[in-house]
């Protein structure tokens, strides 16, 4: 790679949250973060394009805008590898990544750990304390996970969104399921009033499918007159998905009949 070439990976390396480098591996340049535990390594393909190893095989899997990279040849520390076009693309894939990795696979469930080891769990008051704990950490997850934007409607405005529990909080059996990415969708205030009561749910495909208790009249009111989907990621949503389907959806008019159109 030229000097010029270098800088302009090192450069988009840094301005997406990776501030520490690593020891080069041949044509390889290494970095990490303090912000995140993925390490990244980049590099110019001979064709043109960028390719870019992960050391989290869970963020290459959800890296789904980018291809995927089969060559050979990965870094010591890399368990997988996309590819990108020129670098703009390598600047959203590391941006995408590092926002990924401070979520997946379990990052929310260790902060909850850390952030409430020292907290008493013996009253009531206590354990609401945790539960709040828990529920900010949640939050921050999924602004990152879902680029602070409502899933549905692309809102943009954070601080008026809602992150929404697929599975309640309460009815989660463990801490891993109630700090899951996964078991999460950011939404905007009256999407998450719905979907919490079970008005509105969403197949396994990511569209939007509403209840038959909601007439036409009340749909036009909450703006659930126009096709709407969510970006379903991967198997680990659909859990939850289906859970809330069967457990708190009110029901549809049907199959087709009750999507969001």
């Amino acid at each position: 790679m030229t000097p010029v070439t270098t800088t302009r990976l090192e450069k988009a390396a840094v301005d997406n949250g990776f501030d520490l480098e690593l020891p080069r591996q041949g044509e390889w340049i290494g970095f990490a973060s303090t912000q995140a535990p993925l390490r990244a390594w980049l590099t110019e393909q001979t064709e043109g394009g960028f390719r870019v190893a992960l050391s989290q095989p869970q963020v290459a899997r959800a890296l789904t805008e980018s291809s995927e990279d089969t060559a050979s040849g990965f870094p010591a520390g890399a368990a997988a590898a996309r590819k990108v076009a020129d670098i703009p693309g390598l600047h959203r894939l590391l941006r995408r990544a590092f926002q990924l990795s401070k979520t997946l696979p379990d990052e929310l469930l260790r902060a909850f750990e850390r952030a409430t080891a020292a907290l008493p769990r013996a009253t009531e008051a206590d354990r609401l304390i945790v539960q709040r704990v828990g529920q900010d950490i949640f939050r921050q997850g999924l602004l990152d996970y879902w680029e602070g934007r409502c899933a549905i409607t692309g809102l943009a405005i954070p601080e008026l969104l809602r992150a929404s529990h697929i599975k309640p909080w309460a009815a989660c059996e463990t801490d891993a399921e109630r700090l899951d990415v996964f078991n999460g969708l950011l939404l905007a205030p009256h999407l998450d009033a719905v979907f919490d009561r079970g008005y509105i749910t969403v197949s396994d495909e990511g569209d939007v499918i509403i209840s038959a208790a909601l007439d036409q009249s009340a749909r036009q009111m909450l703006g659930l007159g126009t096709s709407a989907s969510v970006r379903v990621a991967s198997d680990s949503h659909r859990v939850y998905l289906r859970w809330h389907r069967d457990n708190l959806f009110k029901g549809s008019l049907g199959r087709g009949e009750g999507s969001c159109a």
